[in-house]
């Protein structure tokens, strides 16, 4: 069997939101957006969220294809059919969330911030029973570029005193 190959499409997906009064004096909302794909560098700008998806089947149809290019007809269906089930899935799903979340934003913030208090206290009862004590992962932040640096110097210090440490030991057991 021959290994298996991983693919990756990524995505960064900006919605703009414009409020301002129409012809009446009455409040409009318009909603617009850019889509980027990481790989190819390739971007859209949008003001209907049918052409999000298009675009992004578009990338992610390409990938299949490339994939597929050393398979046999019947495994290039099977693997088109599966492929466009998660199309038929995210044509139900996608723009029922994304109608949701601009009818009621607040309320979809606070179930996506209930499921990252989900995953941080996953993360955390598994670091608990790894090492026996909890972190506040609130505490938590991501890490500057000054952070990385410091890192990689304490990191170099720590390898000169391995190496020291190790002349040590080799010069005791002679």
């Amino acid at each position: 069997m021959a290994a298996k190959k991983d693919e990756t499409a990524s995505f960064v997906l900006r919605f703009t939101q414009k409020i301002f009064e129409n012809t009446d004096g009455g409040p409009e909302v318009q909603w617009r957006g850019h889509i980027r794909h990481v790989q190819s560098d390739e971007d859209k700008r949008f003001s209907e969220f049918e052409d999000v998806a298009k675009f992004i089947q578009t990338k992610l149809a390409d990938l299949t294809i490339q994939a597929m290019e050393d398979k046999s007809p019947e495994e290039q269906k099977g693997i088109l059919s599966k492929s466009f089930d998660l199309w038929k899935k995210m044509a139900f799903d996608a723009p029922r969330m994304v109608i949701d979340t601009l009818k009621d934003p607040k309320k979809q913030v606070a179930q996506i911030q209930s499921q990252i208090n989900q995953v941080q206290d996953a993360i955390g009862h598994k670091i608990e029973e790894k090492i026996g004590q909890k972190l506040e992962i609130d505490e938590w932040r991501t890490a500057s570029k000054s952070d990385y640096h410091h890192l990689v110097e304490m990191m170099s210090k720590m390898s000169k005193t391995l190496e020291d440490l190790n002349e040590k030991v080799e010069g005791l057991s002679k």
